[in-house]
């Protein structure tokens, strides 16, 4: 096996590249759609717990691979449609913008339930306390249950994540050159599908070490003020 992969090391390293911007940029948006879905199951008002319902139970009854296939083609008709609009018949999602939708998508309706969870776990005393004080509900929110909310939930978001980064695979399928898409070529060009595919996990594994160290830090700064001395 040549140092380069036969050329294509630099083609991986840029997919390597594409695939932290796409989990990134996923994440944002799931963390938005998390929330939002988890303060909707929380809202006292039905439509809004019956909408934030909808939305988790639906997305997450579909597999990933679906939502990306279903945003990618699906959206053709209706990107027409606003282009002939705006005059701009050539209108079109990209493959990177499609799956940013799926994968923040799946995303957020998974972290729904784990925001849920966090603002369940916090003492209704909290928000009482809060009330007490004249604070209104939005400074509750933001200073109050936000702050132990994201402490509780980090771990599950680190978990969720863990899988996102590799479920960036799955957007290859529509032509997006993340490690999987370079490596599918690579395989096809030299006929070496052992070498390239292991290179790709290896990839993966780094990019998944990387983020765990991330988390930890992450993890132990929200845990200041709360960890308490065993001696």
């Amino acid at each position: 096996m040549n140092f380069d992969l036969y050329g294509f090391g630099p083609a991986l390293a840029a997919g390597a590249l594409m695939t932290v911007k796409l989990a990134l940029t996923a994440l944002c948006l799931g963390l938005v759609l998390g929330l939002a879905g988890a303060l909707a199951k929380t809202s006292p008002y039905k439509p809004l717990q019956w909408l934030g319902g909808a939305y988790s139970t639906v997305v997450r009854g579909i597999p990933e691979l679906l939502w990306v296939l279903l945003i990618y083609f699906g959206t053709v008709n209706l990107m027409r449609a606003l282009g002939e609009f705006f005059g701009n018949p050539d209108l079109s999602l990209s493959a990177f913008a499609a799956g940013v939708i799926a994968l923040g998508l799946c995303f957020g309706a998974y972290a729904t339930e784990v925001f849920r969870g966090a603002i369940l776990a916090i003492p209704k005393g909290h928000r009482e306390a809060g009330v007490a004080l004249g604070l209104s509900k939005f400074r509750i929110f933001t200073r109050l249950i936000m702050p132990q909310m994201w402490r509780i939930a980090l771990p599950g978001l680190g978990n969720l994540f863990m899988i996102l980064m590799k479920d960036t695979a799955l957007v290859s399928v529509i032509g997006l050159e993340e490690i999987m898409r370079h490596a599918q070529i690579g395989v096809t060009v030299t006929k070496q599908p052992f070498t390239f595919f292991m290179v790709a996990a290896f990839m993966y594994l780094g990019l998944t070490v990387l983020a765990m160290t991330g988390m930890y830090f992450l993890e132990k700064r929200a845990a200041r003020g709360f960890a308490r001395s065993t001696q």
